[in-house]
């Protein structure tokens, strides 16, 4: 059994790649080859851009691949193909964080624009065209909507009057002088498969696997795992300082006056939790890392 799998090529390359070896599969990626190895002998990986995985996975010519749910709305927009993939994993993470993105619609800060409506008639450069589309007719408001090769903030106003564009941080838009005007969708990551393939048990287990192992890595992401000593007379104190994923894990030492803790905290938190710890008499603290937490 051979699953073919799909890892998308570009932005989301590098991010992939590093969320699958948290997850325990190590992929190698050649600069002169499109089919990157896996230490999975069940797995054979194809590097394909993000906005033809769903058509690729669609058609079958990959069993599973990793895209954003924009591309999936592009691609069903389009061909009209619902139904013919399913999402087997919501995976939350982008390129630049650990977070959903979202495609705008902005124009320029000095342009009369405000809302959808004030662009009835008007030019939309983006490179996410059908499901743009889609957007403006159910906001009732005709729009000449164009294909954007890249660099598309620098379009309007000369070569189009406002935009759809994808972004993080909004940063991009800001250097370029550009208004948000709306959300036209929030998108993260889907591990997709299609439909046929899950009617294979070997293949399906597989992919529910997987899911599960790149899920846990991802929640295991900005956490840590934090152990220490403490007298039993001093626990309330310091159970009472300790956010935990569920509750802490205490556990009796060989002396019955001490017993041992161990939690999950924000990794951002440690640096003020340690001293308060420490003065709540803990001892023996150690902070360790974590690659997975599966819920």
């Amino acid at each position: 059994m051979k699953l073919k799998l799909g890892i998308p090529k570009g932005s989301l390359q590098d991010a992939t790649v590093q969320l699958f070896a948290r997850a325990g599969f190590n992929i190698y990626v050649s600069s002169r080859s499109y089919f990157p190895s896996i230490d999975d002998p069940e797995i054979e990986c194809m590097l394909i851009r993000a906005q033809e995985m769903a058509r690729y996975v669609s058609d079958g010519v990959l069993d599973a691949g990793l895209t954003g749910q924009d591309w999936i709305a592009e691609h069903e927009a389009g061909d009209g193909k619902t139904g013919v993939i399913t999402s087997i994993a919501d995976l939350i993470y982008a390129k630049q964080s650990f977070g959903k993105v979202k495609w705008v619609l902005a124009a320029p800060e000095d342009s009369p624009f405000r809302t959808a409506k004030d662009l009835e008639g008007k030019t939309i450069a983006t490179e996410l065209v059908r499901a743009t589309r889609a957007y403006f007719a159910r906001q009732q408001v005709n729009v000449n909507v164009e294909f954007s090769w890249g660099a598309t903030e620098v379009k309007p106003p000369t070569l189009a009057d406002a935009i759809v564009e994808v972004t993080e941080t909004g940063s991009s838009l800001r250097a370029n002088r550009l208004r948000i005007l709306d959300v036209v969708m929030e998108s993260n990551t889907q591990l997709i498969a299609n439909h046929t393939v899950l009617a294979d048990p070997a293949k399906r287990t597989k992919l529910e696997n997987i899911a599960l192992l790149l899920k846990a890595a991802i929640e295991a992401q900005g956490r840590v795992g934090l152990m220490l000593n403490v007298r039993r007379a001093d626990l309330a104190a310091v159970l009472g300082l300790l956010p935990a994923l569920q509750r802490p894990t205490i556990s009796a030492l060989s002396d019955e006056q001490w017993v041992a803790v161990n939690t999950i905290i924000e990794e951002r938190t440690v640096r003020d939790l340690i001293p308060k710890l420490k003065a709540a008499s803990a001892q023996g603290i150690v902070e360790y890392p974590l690659n997975k937490i599966v819920l």
